[in-house]
């Protein structure tokens, strides 16, 4: 499998992350001193996705400039001789190819992903990552989707166990382990109650598709909202072409989720050699 480009969907309104995110988007809040939207990237690029495609609207033209030169700010910090942070913020613009779609109708995360039919090669996988749901480890979370899904040839969804009170905030599978990690998927159903839920296994923002999804999700009916559910496109094409299900390896942050988010800050803050001592200093002093 040819795997070289990823959609980023960030056309979301951020509601549960007001007021926050009023004016800015949810994808641009700081973790530490970097956007959320920006440690996703760096997932894709690590990973060896060069294409990003980002499903935005109209308010959203901030994530896209993010990822271009500044020539302003740069002159500003060549004039100053900061020549650290003018490396830093240039290395920024040239990470990662930008393309931008934008999502002229809040449909829904199904919609979001059909937006891209015409930038996906019709024989090429590519990768799908939620923008804000960040995972780290010692393999980047989409890299495991992409190795199982070049052995296996099949589209590959990234899962994790969540408790059994959680389960009804997310997508959940119904699958046979295969091999340690790995499921053969039997059904998807979004959002379940916790009482009809087929397992704990959620579906976690980490996807390798193959483009018979777009079919997939032509045939979709809308659901709650007039939404069309990206978890519905999976069932359709899981039953097309099979699919397969990866237990992601690493420590996952949900940037929409408060709690999750400000422990996320915190994470990388103390792998900050300069400011891990004096930031744990001052969390004691916090703490009953």
């Amino acid at each position: 499998m040819n795997i070289t480009k990823v959609i980023i969907p960030v056309a979301g309104w951020g509601t549960r992350s007001l007021p926050a995110t009023k004016n800015i988007p949810k994808e641009m809040l700081p973790i530490y001193n970097k956007p959320v939207v920006q440690y996703v990237v760096e997932e894709a690029i690590h990973s060896g996705l060069r294409d990003v495609i980002f499903i935005t609207n109209r308010d959203k033209n901030v994530i896209e400039d993010h990822f271009d030169y500044n020539l302003q700010l740069e002159a500003t910090l060549e004039r100053n001789g900061k020549q650290d942070m003018l490396a830093k913020v240039r290395a920024v613009a040239e990470m990662a190819r930008i393309i931008s779609i934008r999502q002229k109708r809040a449909l829904g995360l199904g919609h979001a992903v059909a937006c891209a039919r015409d930038v996906c090669s019709s024989d090429d996988a590519f990768a799908i990552m939620v923008g804000d749901d960040l995972m780290f480890g010692m393999t980047p979370g989409i890299q495991q989707l992409i190795d199982v899904a070049r052995s296996e040839r099949k589209p590959v969804i990234g899962v994790m166990e969540v408790p059994q009170d959680e389960v009804s905030r997310y997508g959940i599978i119904s699958g046979k382990e295969s091999s340690p990690g790995i499921y053969t998927v039997s059904s998807l159903v979004e959002k379940p109650k916790i009482s009809e839920a087929p397992s704990r296994l959620a579906i976690v923002g980490r996807y390798i598709l193959t483009p018979e999804i777009f079919d997939c999700l032509e045939k979709v009916q809308p659901g709650h909202g007039g939404e069309i559910q990206l978890t519905d496109g999976l069932q359709l094409l899981a039953e097309k072409r099979g699919m397969l299900a990866v237990k992601i390896r690493g420590t996952r942050f949900d940037a929409g989720n408060w709690a999750e988010y400000l422990t996320a800050n915190i994470y990388f803050a103390l792998q900050d050699e300069e400011l891990r001592d004096d930031l744990v200093q001052r969390l004691k002093s916090l703490l009953p």
